[in-house]
């Protein structure tokens, strides 16, 4: 987070840091670290529960426990290592410029913000700023005349840097791509000439006569011819949609992040690509976090657990029931999506379902990954077994959760972290085909 060698400042931490990485306070370089007391009160409401907030409360109560063995937590402490610095719990406070009175709101907000100013007016030899995931909160600081900042350990520097996993190469040879269509593969060089291969990328290649869609395979270390093949009744429409159901298709290929806006067939080519291999793995597991609507927790909606998630779940369905449209009622490819259902080969459901769950034999699709941290992105990709894919899908442009955006989410932090790996495969879709109407509104709109 912090440089070596600069002046010496104190970072204090907002909740939304804590929830978002638990060892976040040891990620300063050699600064000093200030916890709110009121941080603490918030993260003791959080540390019920499954969810991966849930844990981060847990397992930053038992850093810090661990930590302040033989300390008082008002003194500072200590971190690990010689090159760390100190941290400790900041109390309540009434400093002369008060939050509370300023905004004429005693919410927890502003008692962070009161704990953030009492220590500048105290520590006036040192930097203090504040670091919140809440970018209203880091807004009102500044207002204040207090330093506030991002929490930018494990952001992505720019997302417009992101491979997109296609190249598109023009004057290649007429002759290696007719001998790549008959061969099926050719030799690296007499596509790519002196570019030095990426693991799995894709390409566009021309020639004044002709083109072909390929790719590197890092297995032969040769360019392989990619065909446009088509998934349990879905044709590819453009030539990203046949890179993206290549690579789900390939069996070399455990890990994929597929990314592009609305409309562009993200979850649809995915789970065509699944159902295309069911008879390859014992379950097709369709997944997305619940992000609950004005920051609502799902229990303010009526009914039972079914009823709550279904809202959340439709857009899934609506997919399940296109593929199943492409076919009659009649035809066994349409009844044997019933059949999965009913035997749960395939299953639809909330990703929160399926934390702690050893993932063995299983093709996974997370959709709208977007909206999870790196830390779940991790530690769903750390539960995968023998045999088991996992194939993420989202827009690193549409974020629903408050405290991520397009540098921080899970999504983009993969594809930034992994890309170029024998075992990974990222392809960006650029090309609207949900509708003539759905493209002019992501064009104009």
């Amino acid at each position: 987070m912090a440089k070596k060698g600069s002046e010496k400042k104190i970072f204090v931490l907002d909740t939304s840091v804590i929830l978002y990485s638990h060892d976040s306070i040891m990620h300063f370089a050699e600064h000093d670290v200030g916890i709110p007391i009121t941080v603490l009160e918030e993260l003791d409401n959080f540390k019920k529960g499954n969810d991966t907030i849930n844990f981060e409360a847990r397992e930053f109560a038992r850093l810090i426990d661990k930590l302040s063995e033989g300390h008082m937590l008002q003194d500072w402490i200590p971190l690990n290592g010689k090159t760390k610095g100190r941290f400790k719990v900041l109390m309540h406070s009434n400093p002369k410029l008060d939050a509370e009175k300023i905004f004429d709101d005693k919410k927890n907000d502003h008692k962070i913000l009161n704990a953030a100013l009492n220590l500048h007016e105290e520590e006036k030899d040192k930097k203090v700023i504040l670091v919140s995931k809440d970018i209203n909160l880091r807004l009102k600081a500044k207002s204040l005349h207090l330093n506030a900042e991002d929490y930018e350990t494990g952001k992505i520097k720019d997302v417009r840097s992101l491979v997109s996993g296609k190249h598109e190469l023009n004057r290649v040879s007429a002759a290696a791509i007719n001998d790549l269509y008959k061969d099926f593969s050719v030799e690296k060089k007499r596509i790519l000439g002196a570019r030095k291969p990426i693991n799995n990328c894709y390409y566009i290649v021309k020639s004044d006569k002709n083109s072909a869609l390929a790719y590197y395979n890092p297995q032969t270390d040769l360019i392989d011819h990619v065909e446009k093949k088509t998934v349990y009744g879905i044709k590819p429409r453009n030539a990203e949609q046949a890179f993206a159901i290549h690579g789900m298709m390939n069996p070399e290929v455990k890990l994929l992040a597929i990314t592009g806006v609305a409309g562009t067939g993200k979850t649809l080519l995915a789970l065509a690509s699944a159902l295309e291999q069911r008879r390859n793995f014992k379950q097709v597991y369709l997944a997305r976090p619940i992000v609950p609507l004005s920051n609502k927790d799902i229990g303010y909606l009526p009914g039972d657990i079914k009823s709550k998630l279904n809202p959340y779940m439709e857009p899934l369905w609506d997919n399940l029931k296109f593929i199943q449209n492409q076919y009659r009622e009649t035809d066994k490819e349409y009844s044997r999506i019933t059949e999965m259902l009913n035997k749960e080969k395939l299953m639809i459901t909330p990703l929160a379902y399926i934390r702690g769950r050893s993932l063995s034999n299983i093709y996974f699709i997370v959709d709208e990954a977007q909206n999870l941290t790196p830390h779940e992105v991790k530690t769903i990709i750390t539960r995968a077994g023998e045999n088991t894919k996992i194939v993420f899908t989202g827009d690193v442009n549409q974020i629903d959760t408050p405290y991520l955006d397009s540098q921080s989410n899970g999504l983009s932090y993969l594809v930034d972290r992994i890309q170029g790996q024998p075992l990974f495969t990222h392809i960006n879709l650029e090309k609207g085909e949900r509708s003539e109407l759905a493209n002019l509104a992501n064009e104009l709109l």
